[in-house]
């Protein structure tokens, strides 16, 4: 893709490093980035700076810039609903970043506004389009693995904790903690692999152990600003979770910003004829088979992706294509988005009553809420 190829004005909303992120992505696929918006002056400064963009502290001012086409919300969750609908209802095409919302009717009002809006709407998955899912989703088509049966998936740091005082641990701005900022990444990627299966049943369990800690050891300098006296926090610093679908198929889920344990993002894919192990993100993938030629044996295949493929850019790219055709994106749906919400707030569900918890139960009752 091409400069010539493009007229998709951008306008990030956001402009902290997710927003440079996506705009110097949007510029390199030859989109030209034309506004930003956010309440730092400082943060709207070095994005004129860098990419010449006008800049507005809210993004109402922005949505009303002729030269916007798409708005990429990139902003704190609790935001992403004002942002992505009053772009949507003025007719932009919308790209906000994961999770969808901050909670599952804020989620919901989001799609209703997409589905009468003549925008398109997706939603910043960009795992989906790392090397080493590419290389499975074609081994997958055909048909290497056979059925799939179950996915573990991980996404667990020793210390990662973004501290006290943020956003991310602020349960009203966030909606979450750690299920919510990389927990989701997993279990939208554990979903995709499946081909986003119906899913019947969850339970889960939710902790938040480290919180409260007046000491908190953090070798790495993650949370530097930690003082949990006067700033301990209340949500989820680490989440163990069950999914299990209509076909049987089942997802284990890991997602820790905190644990005792040794930090891993490995994906682990079982299939009746052949298995295959990835970390989140990366380029590689292992394919593991057994078979009875010759002797009986193991086989692992170690696949190398190109190194140069990151997913934001191909996600970034596919959502200018479908915004210049003008027509709903083939992959990271409003319909994945949501399935991934409601499983999100059936853990957390789960982990209150200490029950597993139906999706379909989930689903009416939150359809409900957010048309009253």
């Amino acid at each position: 893709m091409t400069e010539s190829d493009i007229g998709v004005g951008i306008g990030v909303v956001g402009l902290g490093g997710m927003g440079h992120l996506h705009a110097r992505s949007f510029h390199e696929l030859g989109a030209s980035v034309v506004a930003g918006a956010d309440l730092v002056d400082t943060q709207r400064r070095a994005f004129a700076d860098e990419f010449g963009a006008r800049t507005y502290e809210t993004h109402k001012r922005l949505i009303t810039d002729d030269a916007v086409d798409a708005v990429v919300v990139t902003t704190p969750n609790r935001f992403h609903e004002p942002i992505a609908v009053a772009a949507l209802e003025a007719g932009h095409h919308v790209l906000v970043e994961k999770p969808l919302a901050h909670s599952l009717e804020s989620a919901e009002r989001i799609a209703a506004a997409a589905a009468v809006s003549e925008g398109i709407c997706m939603v910043g998955f960009h795992n989906r389009h790392a090397a080493s899912m590419r290389l499975f989703e074609e081994h997958r088509r055909r048909g290497r693995f056979g059925d799939l049966t179950h996915v573990e998936a991980n996404y667990v740091r020793r210390r990662g904790v973004p501290g006290p005082g943020s956003w991310f641990t602020d349960p009203d701005l966030a909606g979450g903690g750690a299920l919510l900022d990389i927990g989701v990444h997993a279990l939208d990627l554990a979903l995709y692999a499946l081909e986003f299966p119906e899913v019947v049943e969850v339970s889960g369990v939710a902790r938040t152990t480290f919180g409260r800690q007046a000491e908190y050891a953090d070798p790495e300098g993650f949370g530097d600003n930690w003082d949990a006296e006067t700033e301990a926090y209340d949500v989820d610093d680490s989440v163990s979770a069950f999914v299990r679908t209509a076909e049987g198929q089942t997802v284990s889920l890991e997602a820790a910003w905190a644990t005792n344990r040794e930090p891993t993002n490995a994906f682990r894919i079982r299939g009746t004829q052949a298995g295959a192990q990835f970390d989140i993100g990366e380029t590689n993938l292992t394919i593991l088979e057994a078979s009875t030629v010759g002797c009986d044996h193991y086989a692992d295949v170690d696949l190398t992706g190109d190194p140069a493929l990151t997913g934001y850019t191909k996600q970034d790219e596919q959502f200018l294509e479908a915004a210049m055709a003008g027509r709903a994106p083939e992959t990271n749906t409003l319909e994945e988005a949501l399935v991934v919400q409601r499983v999100i707030d059936a853990i957390y569900r789960s982990s209150e009553t200490g029950r597993s918890v139906s999706l379909a139960a989930v689903e009416r009752e939150a359809t409900a809420r957010a048309h009253q």
